[in-house]
């Protein structure tokens, strides 16, 4: 069986031959470890081999993983990707560093004022449905300018940029043209708010990876490739 480590140099790898492809700098895309459902020893063998940002989510499981490593690994960076219920907003403002699944002014705002003091303001993606499903989480583009114009203003969050969970499609093609969308509705939302550091495309995962880095990802979330199959039970 392959180790975590000889997973993370494969994925590495497969990031650097995308870059390649499209005339892109590999450090220009960060690869973040999905590690939800995995144990604290699979989280560990990942930060031996050099790993040092993880997402998350489920909020309970991963505040307990972040308070594990709190003082032996103070240098991690913990992203919440998971949806959001307003009951766990605290939970998530006061331990995550990132959250990627920002959709609602609601949510905005209570992540806002619970975000301690004594810790910087909360990296902020609005998460953006970028097929149209009923079915999946996210803002519709029709509605992203004036939800990110909202969220730039609150004092304890900082927006970073966009994510996005497309349909499944398995050709590259139909990949490239969702991805595309989100880049250029980052793009656009830029030029709308000048003064918001809008750097960051959070797109891609294992089946779709090369489209997303074409397209401007700036993070791909990994978790199978690189911890082996999740265990929901």
């Amino acid at each position: 069986m392959s180790s975590i480590r000889q997973n993370l140099e494969k994925v590495t790898r497969e990031i650097r031959t995308a870059c390649d492809k499209c005339g892109r700098d590999t450090d220009s895309v960060q690869l973040l470890a999905v590690s939800k459902t995995k144990p604290i020893s699979a989280i560990a063998d990942a930060i031996a081999a050099g790993q040092r940002a993880f997402g998350e989510n489920y909020v309970q499981e991963g505040v307990e993983k972040i308070q594990h490593f709190a003082t032996q690994s103070p240098s991690l960076i913990w992203h919440f990707i998971g949806p959001i219920q307003s009951n766990k907003t605290r939970l998530i403002a006061d331990h995550f560093d990132w959250v990627h699944s920002v959709d609602r002014l609601k949510i905005a705002r209570r992540l806002s004022e619970q975000r301690p003091e004594h810790l910087p303001p909360l990296k902020i993606l609005l998460q953006v449905n970028t097929s149209g499903e009923a079915s999946k989480s996210g803002v519709d583009f029709d509605e992203l300018a004036a939800l990110a114009t909202e969220i730039a203003t609150l004092p304890n969050l900082a927006l970073r940029g966009l994510m996005s969970i497309p349909e499944k499609a398995d050709d590259y093609a139909s990949q490239l043209a969702a991805f595309t969308a989100l880049a250029q509705a980052r793009d656009a939302l830029q030029q709308q708010l000048p003064d918001t550091k809008l750097d960051t495309l959070s797109m891609g995962m294992s089946g779709d990876m090369d489209a997303a880095i074409a397209a401007g990802s700036t993070m791909v979330r990994i978790g199978t490739a690189i911890f082996g199959a999740r265990n929901y039970d």
